[in-house]
């Protein structure tokens, strides 16, 4: 399983991670590290897969448990605050890490 601390890392310093999941290479902006089940979550915009930017930008729930092959890159990300809602009910009282909330970005 990935190491928590690469995830924090990349979140705090608001840069992408490089990975493969689901036998696919995907580069990706994390927004959150959560808990479900008991398992570790991150929610991230993918910027590229296999090379290639997406149709559209979107946030996507991936499986820590599931992400292989993780470093953080030195290319960093703006918070997509339009695609991802801190405040989401889904995130309370298991948010393990964030980027800062809008508010405290302006």
């Amino acid at each position: 399983m990935t190491a928590p601390t690469t995830i924090f890392e990349a979140i705090a310093l608001q840069k992408c991670l490089m990975a493969t999941y689901n036998k696919m290479v995907v580069k990706l902006a994390p927004h959150i590290l959560y808990t479900r089940h008991d398992e570790m979550f991150i929610d991230a915009v993918t910027i590229e897969r296999e090379g290639r930017p997406p149709r559209e930008l979107k946030l996507g729930t991936f499986k820590l448990a599931g992400l292989n092959e993780v470093s953080v890159i030195d290319e960093t990300f703006e918070a997509m605050h339009g695609l991802y809602d801190e405040s989401d009910v889904k995130y309370k009282g298991v948010t393990l890490f964030a980027i800062a909330p809008e508010s405290a970005a302006a």
